[in-house]
């Protein structure tokens, strides 16, 4: 080598390394501190040594080469480079030791460097003539050297003193520790893989894996700076800002550097097949020399080229793992931020941004959208690699065939007009069925949030028909995009076939010299066809890159829209600290306001330029659990229509520490009113001012389910303690008075683990009652300046409400220093508030205080006059009653004797609550008898026990995913159409017309074999386990909605279903192709080289035991990433939910926001894992990979002289193409398997057991129930098996048409009665009652038919049983009971659709019977209003209508039923006193033929009841007329009426 090659090959790379590694000893000393660990002498020694003994060595060569040598080459310059390099690596080695606890990346890339270099440099000095000895030596003896020091600095230092004491103390991770050498090999992910071979891996194993650049607040910061400079830069020049571009803009750095090694990786690809040919020439040249007996190349040069293949098969190995990690890693950064952002601004929607986006719509954002970040990371880079690739690939078959490629690119080019066509059809297709997709969801979700009510009306019929009808839309547009796909993908499977076709057709005819034939030899057809074949893969992958690319961009699209939706205006109220009350203040002096609204008038909807427009405008809605009434702006007159104003003309004051009420019928605007002043609504005029902090208690009490803990990143479920300190500190002082306030301190003593007991999904096992208090009790622990109080006490019954008012609420509550706007449908308290407002069609039409309005004679007046029916010295006397005994209560016993009866009720606390909407709280009572008994509350940052444990984590299976999922899924695609045929049997052929026919034959299967994998069959098993799974979850128990988050169930109808959709057949489908080509490809080895089948079988074992090794791990690592998700779903459904609270209160949005980010980061760490472990194998198989080439290619050259290099040729190319389809296959398979976990989470819900059966074969008799007769015999039920009874041995007959009005305390079991009747709950120990029990076991259940059928059971049990008209409910199926029946339930549930729909779901009415039922209920003059009438769309969850107007339609629905019996469960607890009585009034006239009973806190309902129904501990008490029990003063009965004020009532005396 001459003009100073060694120079640059030893000599530069030394220039670096001694620059690199003193610029880093130097940074250490000035930068770092010593760690203290100490030493690891077993690495740190030997490579000390190592170095010192390449030094040395360098320094003989160097004084060899000083008298010896001529330096024309550079070689001296080089030596004393290299030296120098090594003894700057001695102290940087001594550095890294002291200040790092992991081995050093200088160190390690100066020792990699030295030995390529060396080993270059041996190659070199082996061609040179004469062999230089004493050089090739030393550079040798060097070359062992340094490659002795890299492998002791390549070997993991984990088990070392030094690395465990810096884990234990710094809590470093695996990565943060590893070496380079493991970062490149992913070894430090060796205890992962390791763990989960051994057992299931959990939540614990990856504690602490995620690295920093993954956390979502870091890439949340990063990438909405760069959102709101594209927004104002974009805005500015008058176009909409694009979110996806925005993302790209604020990774740009990162997305280069991986785009560098990607590019960098894939150009390595192409350096085997050119290596290839020089093989193919050296084993033609050796065969031919062999042949002639002349003397042979030497067959080092062979080895050489095999060794290079192996090391830029290696290299390029390495550069792609490293490329698709970071790749990876950038889709989990934007997808992080994407999400954060989706939570921040659905905080922060304004009220007409809400009425278009749905729960379920942004749901589907974050559950959808988001996800397709992590495709754009894999599929984005090609739209750079492929260009790229092809471009390398042209130029190299441009050297091979000259202008004959040309005519292949033809065909290339001919196509890209059909690929540009389909690709717009695709989109399109993806459009459509994310909308559908979107429409499903959202109504998923609506019904999963009712699906008690559901159940109660029997609707599980209609609603899986409108679920099936969005389906169906959502398939047609899934089965389009499947065809345009398998159509756009066989073009690009098999464009590279057609281009060798017709690049070799032109070739042998006119491809050479002067258009003569050209020559194919076995290099050019060889060559040719592995780089044909290489471009086969970036061809291949254009299809799913446009696919991919599309449904990226559709998402973003949809993510930029949601993005840019009007927010809130927080300028709507201004908003100041709390006033000073001044000490010194005169009767004159002007006080200090809390609240003042001047001239205010406010809408639900945007002010639009004045027009046209009707009174009955589209739909309005309302924030989250408020409900606020919409409606009112709609009943304005004609004047009010251009500016749609819901409140108009307000003008409010407010002092500080004032007690307002705001009353008036309901839909005349006090819950808008609240949200005007919270700044919930549009201000279209006026100014509203709050001075001091806001606490919100709505309407309908807000409860929340779990959290995530940031340490252990492990699902830990929010206890009623959590429900009230809400994040707050905890001040054990405080707390306690204000739980004693809020009537919860008996309450906690019936909950098995007291205030820590877990609270269920949306409050489900508290009643109403607990429900409102706990809200209330949140509230008062927030401590704020003013308190919005939305109707708080219409949940609970008179004795608690007297306890709420005294100790809380009330003139000498615990908040009387504090500014309370109390909206109230009660009239019993008003003569104690400091200010009554009254509102009618959203105007103030009185104000001031009681006996002001009193003496004014006003409407006030009159409904005081006509509703108020206690006295006042009365009810002043109960309530001291009622003080002194709670304070007796509070002192362990009872103030006198006489106060034992009265106080009986009191026992369990604040009293007897109304029965919540979802389940009673004796539910909770008994939910908790499977838990540890009653104890005294721990700490607050004790870690909670399973005493109170109600939602079970969830379950996960064990082990790789069995084939018998994948069978479950080929049942589910099981059709008619799959007959298939064409098998490829023939020999290849040598002429061209036979490859072209082959070739034609091929895309014929090949289209054949994607349409019916993707388009039949993938599309037939989503449609059938899309069906089982919403049959099987509408028919199961409440039991398993009671202990099953929301979100868990959301996640099977959205992650799960989207993979089986959109993934499954893909993978499914590349199963088939790789198999079909790996068998193809052993036929051809076998019939061309049948030697080389001898390596076939230890390579399949090989990648069988790494297939069988890894997909353990990947398996739980699938199963946990997918578990993950329901937490971060339930969290978005809860913080919707309750979207004002978090709003309004001071701190809520950022706690929430945190909250957020830790499930974020949840996910985060599980797939990053999921990931690491797909690198892992990765590395180890195309390193295998790699390994057989390199056999192959050594043991060629080594039969050189034996061998027809045609076939060694053709063997060798297809080994190459099978070792990489051997990869894709393994990676395929754990693919496969991986995705099957979603057809096995599906396949779990459609295992569990179901209520009992819709229809039995009993007949009913005609018109059954005609009399309405209700008959317990010794009834007795359970909420769940394994629980107390809740209901014991009741026994009473109902009279036809009678009249019952049911009475009790919290937890008598008042609601469990209703629920029972229902079917609800079944009697206990009964058939079904067990057979439908969420733990019982497939074969537990098909015994216990095998018993029924055997013994012909009726069901009934130990239970009793319950009779209707002389039939036992439990032999009829479900239908046939609930539709005879109906109810008016406490929380009145619209679904969105028309009011039609919500009225009359089977259509069986006609519209003149749906009128006449709205006239009845009083709500005829309204719906008429409403643009399309009958025809009005309903919000979700009926946001547009108010609370009372609800319970309106509820009673309509009731009335359209025409059943005998029917239940009223709290049916007016949310109307005002008014509106009571007209209902009371409709149902005695419309309802007078039917037997009613009546669950009410408002005992002046129940007081014109034919029998009362007392129940206490789940036993019948009293069931006597309401006159007997009022004769008689010790019953419960009447101490409940005298508390109520209801004694005096003059029909009862």
């Amino acid at each position: 080598m001459s003009h100073g090659g060694y120079l640059t090959l030893l000599g530069v790379p030394s220039i670096f390394a001694i620059i690199a590694n003193i610029g880093r000893l130097r940074w250490l000393n000035s930068n770092c501190k010593a760690h203290g660990y100490g030493r690891t002498n077993l690495i740190y020694w030997p490579t000390q040594s190592f170095i010192v003994l390449a030094a040395l060595v360098m320094i003989s060569l160097a004084a060899t080469l000083e008298w010896h040598h001529s330096d024309s080459d550079g070689m001296l310059a080089g030596v004393l480079l290299t030296l120098a390099a090594c003894l700057t690596a001695l102290p940087l080695n001594a550095a890294a030791h002291r200040f790092e606890t992991r081995s050093s990346d200088y160190l390690f890339s100066f020792l990699t460097t030295a030995v390529s270099a060396s080993l270059v440099a041996l190659y070199i000095l082996s061609e040179s003539d004469p062999w230089p000895t004493s050089t090739f030596d030393h550079i040798s003896y060097f070359a062992m050297a340094i490659m002795c020091a890299l492998l002791v600095e390549s070997f993991p230092r984990t088990a070392t003193k030094v690395q465990r004491l810096a884990r234990e103390k710094e809590n470093l991770s695996d990565y943060q520790q590893a070496n380079l050498c493991s970062r490149l090999t992913y070894h430090y992910y060796q205890r992962i893989v390791s763990t989960g071979a051994r057992r299931p891996l959990t939540g614990d194993d990856l504690v602490n894996t995620t690295p920093a650049n993954l956390n979502t607040n870091v890439n949340y910061q990063q990438v909405v700076a760069y959102w709101e400079r594209s927004k104002e830069r974009d805005q500015a020049k008058g176009k909409e800002p694009s979110f996806i571009w925005t993302v790209l803009d604020a990774y740009k750095g990162d997305i280069a550097v991986m785009l560098s090694y990607r590019v960098a990786g894939f150009a390595l690809l192409y350096v085997p097949p050119m290596l290839f040919g020089q093989l193919l020439q050296f084993i033609g040249d050796y065969s031919a020399a062999v042949r002639d007996g002349s003397h042979p190349p030497p067959m080092k040069i062979g080895f050489i080229i095999a060794g290079a293949m192996f090391i830029s098969n290696l290299a390029s190995t390495f550069l792609l793992c490293v490329a698709f990690q970071g790749n990876t890693d950038l889709g989990l950064q934007a997808r992080a931020a994407t999400i954060a952002m989706i939570y921040r601004k659905s905080l922060r929607l304004s009220p007409q941004a809400k009425q278009s986006c749905t729960l379920g719509e942004i749901t589907n954002h974050m559950a959808v959208d988001a996800e397709r970040w992590v495709d754009a990371s894999i599929y984005l880079p090609l739209l750079v690699t492929v260009p790229f690739e092809l471009v390398v690939a042209i130029y190299l078959l441009y050297q091979l065939l000259g202008w004959s490629l040309f005519a292949g690119l033809a065909v290339f080019f001919i196509l890209v007009p059909i690929q540009v066509k389909m690709a717009g059809v695709m989109n399109g297709f993806q459009d459509e069925k994310l909308k559908w997709m979107d429409s499903r969801l959202r109504l998923m979700t609506e019904i999963l949030t009712n699906i008690k009510i559901v159940k109660l009306y029997n609707w599980e019929v209609p609603f899986r028909q409108k679920i099936n009808v969005l389906r169906t839309k959502e398939l047609k547009a899934l089965k389009g995009l499947a065809t345009v796909s398998s159509l756009l993908a066989i073009i690009f499977s098999s464009i590279t076939l057609l281009m060798a076709l017709v690049t070799f057709s032109v070739y042998a005819y006119i491809g050479g010299p002067n258009m003569t034939p050209g020559k194919l030899s076995s290099e050019i057809i060889f060559v040719s066809i592995t780089l044909f074949g290489i471009m086969n893969r970036p061809l291949g992958l254009v299809a799913h890159m446009i696919s991919k690319t599309i449904a990226v961009d559709v998402a973003m699209k949809r993510i930029t829209n949601f993005l840019l939706m009007e927010e809130i205006d927080t300028s709507v109220v201004n908003r100041y600290s709390r006033q000073p009350r001044s000490l010194t203040s005169g009767q004159d002096e002007e006080p200090v306001l809390a609240v003042n609204i001047e001239q205010g008038t406010f809408s639900w909807e945007k002010q639009e330029p004045a027009t046209a427009t009707s009174v009955v405008d589209q739909d309005t809605s309302s924030l989250g659990e408020r409900q606020p009434l919409l409606s009112a702006a709609r009943t304005q007159p004609q004047s009010a229509i251009a500016v749609k104003a819901t409140l108009t003309n307000i003008s409010l004051r407010v002092p500080d520490g004032n007690l307002t009420a705001f009353v008036g019928r309901i839909g005349q605007g006090k819950s808008s009113l609240m949200s005007a002043i919270m700044g919930e609504m549009y201000k279209l005029h006026g100014s509203v001012t709050v001075y001091g902090d806001l606490a919100y208690v709505p309407q309908q009490a807000w409860i929340i389910n779990a959290t995530v803990s940031a340490q252990i990143m492990n699902l830990i479920e929010y206890s009623v303690r959590d429900n009230i300190i809400f994040g707050k500190a905890f001040d054990q002082v405080l707390y306690e008075r204000v739980i004693y306030a809020s009537g919860l301190k008996p309450d906690f003593e019936m909950l098995s683990a007291g205030d820590q007991t877990e609270i269920g999904e949306r409050g489900i096992n508290l009643s109403g009652g607990q429900k409102q208090r706990v809200s209330l009790a949140r509230a008062a622990y927030q401590d704020a300046d003013i308190y919005i109080l939305d109707d708080p006490l219409s949940a609970v019954d008179a004795h608690v409400d007297q306890h709420l008012w005294q100790n809380l609420l009330g003139p000498e509550g615990l908040l009387k220093d504090k500014t309370r706007l109390l909206v109230t449908h009660g009239i019993h308290h008003l003569e104690n508030v400091d200010q009554i407002v009254v509102l009618k069609d959203g105007v103030i039409s009185e104000t001031g205080e009681y006996q002001h309005l009193m003496n004014a004679r006003g409407a006030f007046y009159q409904l005081i006059k006509d509703f108020s029916v206690a006295k006042k010295k009365k009810k002043h006397n109960n309530k001291l009653e009622t003080q002194q005994e709670q304070l007796a209560e509070d002192n362990g016993g009872e103030s006198t004797a006489n106060a034992s009866a009265s106080s009986s009720i009191r026992k369990s606390g604040s009293d007897s609550d109304t029965e919540g909407d979802g389940k009673s709280s004796e539910e909770n009572i008994h939910a908790d008898k499977a838990m540890a008994p009653s104890k005294k509350p721990a700490p607050l940052e004790d870690p909670k026990d399973d005493a109170g444990e109600l939602i079970a984590d969830e379950r996960m299976e064990e082990g790789k995913v069995g084939w018998k999922v994948a069978i479950i899924y080929g049942k589910a695609a099981d059709t008619e159409e799959r007959d298939r045929s064409g098998q490829v049997g023939r020999p290849i052929s040598y002429y061209l017309q036979g490859y072209g026919m082959l070739v034609l034959l091929y895309m014929v299967l090949d289209i054949t074999e994607n349409y019916v994998t993707e388009a039949v069959c993938g599309i037939q098993a989503s449609k059938v386990l899309h069906e089982n799974l919403l049959d099987r979850v509408l028919r199961l128990p409440m039991a398993f909605f009671d202990v099953t988050p929301m979100g868990r169930i959301v996640n099977r109808f959205s992650s799960d279903i989207y993979s089986i959709d959109a993934q499954m057949p893909e993978e499914w489908n590349d199963l088939f192709r790789f198999g079909s080509i790996i068998l193809g490809t052993l036929f051809v080895i076998a019939y061309s080289t049948p030697v080389f089948l001898l390596a076939i079988p230890p390579l399949v074992l090989t990648y069988a035991w790494v297939q069988g090794y890894f997909i353990k791990s990947s398996g739980s690592l699938k199963r946990l990433y997918s578990v993950s998700k329901s937490p971060l779903y339930q969290h978005f459904s809860e913080t919707l939910t309750g979207v004002s609270t978090i709003r309004v209160m001071k701190g809520l949005q950022d706690q929430f926001v945190e909250e957020n980010e830790r499930r974020g980061d949840l996910i985060g760490n599980r797939f990053n894992a999921y990931c690491l472990n797909n690198r892992w194998l990765q590395i180890r198989l195309e390193t295998l990979g790699a390994c057989t080439v390199f056999i192959a290619a050594a043991l060629a050259v080594w039969n050189a002289g034996s061998l027809d290099p045609s076939l060694v040729g053709l063997a060798l190319s297809y080994s190459l193409a099978m070792v990489q389809y051997i990869n894709y296959m393994v990676r395929t398979v754990s693919e496969v398997q991986n995705i099957l976990v979603s057809v096995e989470r599906v396949d779990e819900y459609t295992q569990k057991p179901t209520e009992a059966p819709v229809e039995t074969g009993v007949v009913l008799p005609e018109n059954w129930p005609s009399q309405g007769q209700i008959v317990f015999k010794n009834y007795c039920a359970r909420y769940r098996e394994g629980l107390d009874l809740v209901v014991k041995d009741i026994s009473f007959t109902v009279a036809p048409t009678e009249k019952v009005g049911i009475v009790g305390r919290t937890g008598a079991g008042k609601s469990s009665l209703t629920l029972a009747l229902f079917r609800i709950i079944e009697a206990a120990d009964s058939y079904w009652a067990k057979a439908s029990d969420p733990n019982f076991s497939a074969a537990e259940r098909r015994f216990m038919d095998t018993v029924q059928q055997t013994f012909s059971t009726d069901g009934e049990g130990s239970g009793g049983s319950i009779e209707i008209d002389g039939v036992d409910i439990s032999t009829l199926g479900l239908k046939d009971l609930r539709q005879h029946l109906s109810i008016i339930p406490q929380d009145p549930t619209l679904f969105a659709g028309t009011v039609r729909d919500n009225l009359d779901p089977f259509g069986e009415h006609t519209d003149r019977d749906l009128w006449e039922a709205l006239e009845r209920a009083h709500l005829k003059s309204h719906i008429s209003a409403l643009t399309g009438g009958l025809s009005f769309e309903v919000a979700q969850n009926g946001d547009n209508f108010s609370v009372g107007q609800r319970s309106l339609i509820c009673l309509a629905r009731a009335l359209l039923r025409k059943t005998k019996v029917l239940v009223l469960d709290e049916a007016t607890a949310a109307v005002d006193v008014e509106t009571d009585d007209l209902i009371q009034k409709t149902i005695r006239k419309e309802f007078k033929d039917r037997t009613i009973l009546t669950i009410a806190h408002r005992i002046k309902t129940v007081m014109d009841s034919d029998k009362i129904l007392v129940l206490e501990k789940g036993r019948v008490q009293e069931f006597e007329s309401p006159r007997t029990l009022l004769s008689r003063k010790e019953s419960l009965f009447y101490q409940l009426a005298e508390q109520a004020g209801e004694i005096d009532t003059p029909h009862h005396l």
